[in-house]
């Protein structure tokens, strides 16, 4: 298996974001990496209400720890863990996710979850994890929905 040096673990909110983070620090671990979590604010809902991104960033940020807190503990208390850190953008989800957050890391592998759009979704808005395969230099592992309740450290 490949070493990584830096691992960016992409967080959805959604069904898939705790088994993503629990695949990061378990790959982080085996890897002796460091280890950046990240999460990303669709602003197109909020773009015309002039709505305080900044507090609301700060806002999901607390929901995450809170949310992911054993997770995030536990990578930080790992010694085989370089570093952890968590970081939420606001913004056009793609675009802020590769130019905000992934590639001023350069990890050398991205971590993400795949929701399981139906193909009526996906044909109208796209798939962040097909996205971040296409168009991101590194490896990207998709964490798949149905894996969920497979993934231990």
């Amino acid at each position: 298996m490949a070493q990584y040096a830096r691992i960016f673990a992409a967080l959805d909110g959604g069904s898939t974001q705790e088994a993503v983070a629990r695949r990061a620090v378990q790959v982080a671990h085996n890897s002796g990496a460091e280890l950046l979590f990240g999460h990303v604010i669709d602003s197109v809902p909020y773009e015309a209400n002039g709505i305080d991104f900044a507090a609301l960033c700060e806002d999901g940020k607390k929901n995450l720890e809170h949310d992911l807190a054993a997770i995030l503990a536990e990578a930080k208390e790992d010694p085989n863990i370089v570093s952890v850190d968590l970081k939420v953008h606001a913004g056009r989800i793609t675009d802020t996710l590769a130019e905000s957050l992934i590639e001023p890391f350069e990890p050398d592998l991205v971590i993400c979850g795949a929701r399981g759009l139906s193909n009526l979704k996906y044909a109208f808005v796209g798939s962040v994890s097909t996205y971040l395969i296409r168009n991101i230099k590194c490896d990207v592992l998709v964490v798949k929905p149905e894996h969920h309740d497979s993934v231990k450290l």
